[in-house]
């Protein structure tokens, strides 16, 4: 496996992971790196600084349990809106720093997409799921993202080929789920203003 193939891999995962839990896709990556799971590209050795790791982890903290409230896990969403889109592109060319000027650019493009249809995802879903009067939908879909988002960072450190099949069968079912979310969510909001 080439070392170009494996840093693909850690840009998409980077990535796409920021898009549903930032924090804690920094998180982890920093203590993968300090720990030396993983050698981290140089600009993203930062992460594995205690500071850096230690404002990641309370960060984490906050959005873990946020994100278990229903209605303040979509307000949390909203803000996050402006943050995870900018910081997925950002880790995509962090993870391609050594490469090619092009290369870099292509990184932040398709980071930037990866985090962006990630995200819409995630927060389109979850605002559907608040509707329910229930909050156990809320933490099981809470619950879920953060072992999707593990299961997605473990393959993008040690097993890229996984993770490539698993971007290619999120995306898919991304793009055949969102038109759905959006026609749920414009119904509920129709239904609100009547």
């Amino acid at each position: 496996m080439t070392d170009s193939f494996t840093a693909a891999a850690l840009a998409g995962g980077l990535s796409w992971a920021s898009g549903i839990r930032l924090y804690m896709t920094l998180f982890i990556a920093g203590a993968a790196g300090r720990t030396g799971w993983i050698d981290l590209p140089p600009a993203l050795q930062v992460l594995e600084s205690p500071w850096v790791m230690a404002l990641t982890g309370a960060l984490l903290l906050v959005e873990f349990l946020a994100d278990k409230i229903p209605g303040v896990d979509s307000a949390w969403d909203a803000v996050q809106t402006f943050i995870r889109i900018p910081a997925g592109a950002m880790l995509g060319a962090a993870a391609l720093g050594h490469a090619a000027p092009e290369w870099t650019a292509a990184a932040a493009i398709l980071g930037g997409t990866f985090a962006a249809g990630a995200h819409a995802t995630k927060a389109s879903g979850r605002a559907l799921i608040n509707t329910s009067p229930e909050p156990f939908s809320n933490w099981a879909a809470s619950f879920l993202e953060e072992v999707t988002v593990l299961g997605g960072l473990w393959a993008a450190f040690f097993h890229p080929w996984v993770l490539f099949v698993f971007l290619a069968a999120f995306f898919l079912a991304a793009l055949w789920l969102l038109p759905k979310l959006w026609r749920g969510l414009r119904r509920l909001f129709r239904k609100l203003s009547a």
